[in-house]
This record gives structure tokens, C-alpha cells and sequence, in this order.
């Protein structure tokens, strides 16, 4: 369920994307198409400031000989000054997002406050190890610490001073904890022993390669870290996969469609349903959740049921808008003990229910996705086919042999009836309702599965205005899911997810938002040529762009057998960048409220 239409977009043949879902009530704010490029502009006058204060004010120069704010002597050289760099940004988002005087400013305070005590804390422990040892750090990686602490910061604090939904209880453990620790160490290991490795040869390859890598001068083996590791857990959860493969498993289901003016789409999504339960030895049963449609959503589900060959169903009436009150009716007439969600745009492939419900043969899975394919005929489906083999086919199967995936995408999802239940069903009033509920099963104790052979066709915006739409509300999504269900952040629990799968998905969501900034900053830097001793080139400003994204890309490309993926490789660089844009306006569009809003 994506998309709404006004009579006036009917009457002229255009198709809109929004709904009551797309910018929940007090969650989010209003946002100018100017807010962005104001952040930008303020960004790049803060920070040329910065750069010339510590490069050519005297005063300055000789407090801060690193060239940047380090009040600290380290060895070697930076490529950039990040802690100006997160600093300029801190000031120019603080300044130009949506809240009172007051509420800005000590936004940026605490930004400001906390970033300063932690980067200054690498400082003393460095002068400390220098007078009393002789020791000191290298520069260039304390200054990649100091960019990823600046990126943390930023999330936790827009986590404390955005309105977000209020922290609700978790529900309790029901299944024995699977052994995640130990593979993601073995894998921390294999990639870090991978990183020096490469590091420490002595090829000119290695030299002319750390002119290039992530920014410049960090070395190849800084940039093959995260490579490294994710293929290392590939592997695994492969082998895991190849060893332990699920027995056959066809118990009834029940598949709900969630639709709110879904005419155009939804007799195909019932067809291709129909297909799917041509080759599952099951019964399919099919809830059409009609949620408030005013066009011939109801008329079309109903003459495209009665003409269903393998699988049964009915339109049921949900007037109340919203996706996951849809859902939630939905759970409610369930009978069976096991459930689908499909949304309305959806087309399943003929054996995803086979192969998804195979996997519950495992009393402990809780819940099975798959690999949305774009259809391939849109300006954005070839950049969108690498994305999903990447997220997807890929990063999945890794998270998946560390039992740590957090999200399973709501186009297509498998699920125990009663593990939805538990989980408290579908939180309405937020974005995120797939991620939240997955979450929730898989604290529980019950096994997410992320399954590269159960493929469904899943709409890819063919307009920007459709695809900023859609990513705001996806980028949000991390924030909304993460302030939900913060106690896996920050209580007790050795949870893999919330202590280190979110952190890094909130980690990750700050930096995405800073990318067009640190382009730009570089860009910058590099152009000034204030700093003689600065490593950087302007193939390393270009390995922003391409770098490690790229190489991960045609590794899941090759992975997932989509060889000729690999030609969209320009596409999807350049749709990263628009991506990375598309989350600095979905921070911005987040409201500023003292108070935390209910999310049910």
C-alpha cells in the first residue's frame, strides 16, 4: 500500500504517492525543497571560516599545528580535517532545521559539548601516553575515529531532541539466545588481520592505492576493512545455508494485501499470488485490506479473487487510514499459523511462498524475506537492482550467520502469526512498521531469515517527487524504530542488535546524511590548498563517491548471479548521491518537540 490519489490526479491519468503514512503526525515537519541547499551553503561558509582560522590566523595556526581542532601532537598527516568538518555541519544543520531559537541552540550545544569531550578525551590519553611512554597515535586514524564519533553524536542527539515515538516496553525473550558473538569476532578478526596484511606490503600498488583510498591517504587497508568483513560473514551465513537447508514445509497461510487506491495494481498482485500458490502444496488463503480507497480498488480485488485458481479470498473494509491499522485488522482475522504480508504493488515470483515457507519447517523462525527486483522498465530500476542485491542478497546473508538481522521489508514478509502478536503487531503512527515488528520477533528469540532465492517484483518510483516520497520515509524509519525501541540501546541486555547492529545503522544514516557535505568538503580543501602536508588528491575526493560502495556492489552482483549488473555501476554511484542528499532532507523533515509522541 504506497500510493493515494486526489480526484483531480484521477481525472487527469496521474498516479500520486502519498498518504496518511508517508509524514506521520507530529513526527515530522513541513519541509521547503530550499532547506537542503541552505544547510549546504551555511556549511561551506562555516567551515571555509574554520579552515582559514587554523591555517592562517597566526593565533590559531600555533594552537592547532595538526591543521585542524586537535589539541593534541599526533604522527603523520590527514588527509582532511574531519573534526572542522563535523563541526561546520553540527553548526549549519542546527541553524537551519525546524525549531525555536532555544531548542536549536541547545541542540547544538549538546552536539557541540558531547563531540568536544569525546575527541578530547583521545587527546588526553594520547598527551598521556607521550609523556609517560613516548608513544603517540597516528593522525590519520584519529581522524577517522573522530568522523565516526561525529557521526554517532549527531544520531543520538537527534534521537534526544527530535520528536520521536515514545519508548515503549520490549516484549520479553521467549526462545534461547543463538551465538552471534562469536562469529562476528571471528569475523572482526579475519578482516582486521585482511586490513594490516594488505597494509603492511611493500608493493607500490599498496603506496599508489592510499592515494586514492577512502579520502586519501588512509591505506587500502583501512578502505578493505568493511569489505573484508562482510564477505567474511557472506561466507558464512552461505555455508550455514548450504549445511542446514530448510526440509519441505507447506502449512496453511494466510497472505494479507494491504491497499488504499490500488486499482491499477492490485489485479496483477492477486494474479501473481495465484501463481505462487500453483506451486505451494499449502493452502493459500488471501485478505485483501481495503484502507479507505476512493477509486476501484474494492470492485477490481473482487473480480480478480473470484477468478483466483489456486488460492482463496476476500476484500475486507478497513476505513481507517493507515497502513499498519490495515495490517493490524488483518492479524486479527487471521486463522491460520502462519502469514504473509504483501504490499499491493507487489508481485511475487512463482515459488516465493514455497521457499519462504519451507524455512518455518524450523520451529525458532520467526520471520523470512526475500529480494524485491525492481521491474526494469523505470529511470531508477537498474541503480535499484544493484541496491537491493547489495542490501538484500548480500548484506542479509551477513547479518543473517550473526543472527543479526533487524529488518525484514514489508513489500514481502513471512511470519508466525502469534510471534506478530507477541511483538505487540504493527506499530501505527510511525515509519517503520516492518523494521519495528522484525526487530521485536527477533529479540524474542525467534531466527529472521533473509532467503536470496525467494525474489518478488516490488514498484521503484519512476519520478523523483515519488522517489524523494518514498526515501524520506524510509531514512526516517531508522530514527523512528531505534527511539521506539531504545531500551535495546541502552538497558541490560547483551543484545547483538541493539548494541551493535543499530548503533551502526544510525551510524551509518548520519554519515549518508553527510556525505554531500564531506564531497563537498573536500572538494573544498582540496581546492584551497592551505595544508602542503595534506595527502589528499582529487581521485580520493572521487573515492567518496566510489570507493568501497562500488566494490560491495559488484561483489553482490556476482554473488547473486546478476553479472550484468555490474555495467550499472555509474548509475548507481550517481543514484548514491542523490540517496545520500534524499537522507539529509529526511533529517531535516524530522520535528523538534520536548515532547515524545505515542506511537501504538
Amino acid at each position: 500500500m504506497s500510493s493515494s490519489s486526489s480526484p483531480a490526479a484521477e481525472a487527469s491519468g496521474t498516479h500520486q504517492y502519498w498518504s496518511v503514512d508517508s509524514a506521520p503526525a507530529k513526527l515530522t515537519q513541513p519541509l521547503s525543497i530550499w532547506a537542503a541547499p541552505a544547510v549546504l551553503a551555511l556549511f561551506t561558509g562555516v567551515s571555509v571560516l574554520l579552515l582559514l582560522m587554523v591555517n592562517v590566523v597566526p593565533e590559531f595556526a600555533s594552537v592547532f599545528p595538526n591543521r585542524d581542532i586537535v589539541f593534541s601532537p599526533y604522527s603523520g598527516t590527514h588527509s582532511v580535517p574531519l573534526r572542522i568538518f563535523i563541526v561546520s555541519f553540527y553548526i549549519a544543520f542546527a541553524v537551519v532545521v525546524g525549531a525555536g531559537a532555544l531548542k536549536r541552540a541547545k541542540f547544538l550545544g549538546e552536539l557541540i559539548v558531547t563531540y568536544a569531550l569525546l575527541c578530547g578525551a583521545f587527546d588526553l590519553i594520547n598527551i598521556l601516553a607521550y609523556r609517560s611512554l613516548g608513544l603517540l597515535y597516528s593522525l590519520d586514524v584519529v581522524e577517522i575515529l573522530s568522523g565516526l564519533i561525529g557521526f554517532f553524536v549527531f544520531s543520538l542527539k537527534l534521537l534526544d531532541h527530535g520528536s520521536m515515538p515514545a519508548r515503549v516496553t520490549v516484549p520479553e525473550r521467549r526462545l534461547a539466545r543463538r551465538a552471534g558473538w562469536f562469529p562476528l569476532l571471528v569475523a572482526l578478526a579475519g578482516a582486521i588481520g585482511t586490513s594490516v596484511a594488505v597494509d603492511s606490503l611493500d608493493l607500490p600498488l599498496v603506496s599508489d592505492l592510499r592515494n586514492v583510498a577512502l579520502l586519501g591517504g588512509t591505506g587500502p587497508g583501512v578502505f578493505l576493512f568493511l569489505p573484508a568483513l562482510f564477505f567474511i560473514l557472506y561466507v558464512w551465513g552461505t555455508v550455514q545455508a548450504l549445511l542446514r537447508p530448510p526440509g519441505h514445509f507447506a502449512p496453511p497461510v494466510t497472505v494479507i494485501v494491504p491497499a488504499h487506491n490500488e486499482a491499477h495494481v492490485i489485479a496483477r498482485t492477486l494474479a501473481a499470488i495465484d501463481g505462487a500458490a500453483e506451486k505451494y502444496d499449502g493452502t493459500v488463503r488471501v485478505i485483501v485490506l481495503n484502507n479507505n480507497s476512493t477509486d476501484d480498488t474494492v470492485a477490481v480485488a473482487e473480480r480478480s479473487l473470484a477468478t483466483l485458481a489456486h488460492a482463496t479470498g476476500r476484500v475486507l473494509d478497513v476505513p481507517t487510514p493507515g497502513k499498519a491499522v490495515a495490517l493490524n485488522r488483518g492479524v486479527d482475522e487471521i486463522e491460520t499459523e502462519f502469514m504473509i504480508r504483501i504490499d499491493a504493488d507487489t508481485q511475487v515470483l512463482p515459488d516465493a511462498i514455497a521457499r519462504a515457507m519451507r524455512h518455518f519447517s524450523d520451529p525458532a523462525t520467526g520471520v523470512v524475506g526475500g529480494v524485491p527486483l525492481p521491474p526494469g522498465t523505470g529511470p531508477f530500476d537498474r541503480s535499484r537492482l544493484l541496491e537491493v542485491l547489495l542490501k538484500h542478497g548480500y548484506y542479509q546473508v551477513a547479518y543473517g550467520a550473526i543472527d543479526g538481522i533487524v529488518g525484514v521489508p514489508g513489500m514481502f514478509a513471512a511470519y508466525r502469526t502469534e510471534a506478530v502478536r507477541q511483538a505487540g503487531g504493527f506499530v501505527q503512527g510511525m515509519n517503520g512498521e516492518d523494521t519495528d515488528v522484525s526487530l521485536r520477533i527477533g529479540e524474542m528469540g525467534y531466527r529472521i531469515v533473509g532467503d536470496p532465492g525467494v525474489q518478488y517484483v516490488s514498484e521503484v518510483p519512476a519520478t523523483y517527487h515519488h522517489l524523494r516520497e518514498q526515501r524520506m520515509r524510509w531514512f526516517r524509519s531508522v530514527y523512528h524504530v531505534s527511539a521506539r525501541n531504545r531500551s535495546y540501546l541502552d538497558d541490560w541486555r547483551p543484545s547483538l542488535r541493539g548494541k551493535v547492529i543499530l548503533p551502526f545503522m544510525l551510524l551509518n544514516s548520519a554519515r549518508r546524511a553527510m556525505t554531500v557535505p564531506l564531497v563537498i568538503f573536500g572538494a573544498m580543501h582540496l581546492g584551497l590548498s592551505l595544508d602542503p602536508t595534506t595527502p589528499l588528491t582529487g581521485q580520493a575526493v572521487l573515492a567518496v563517491l566510489l570507493g568501497a560502495p562500488a566494490l560491495m556492489g559488484v561483489i553482490a552482483a556476482l554473488a547473486n548471479g546478476h553479472v550484468k549488473a555490474v555495467l550499472y555501476l555509474p548509475e548507481y554511484v550517481l543514484f548514491r548521491l542523490v540517496r545520500a542528499y534524499l537522507t539529509l532532507e529526511s533529517v531535516l523533515s524530522i520535528a523538534f518537540d520536548s515532547e515524545q509522541r505515542p506511537a501504538r
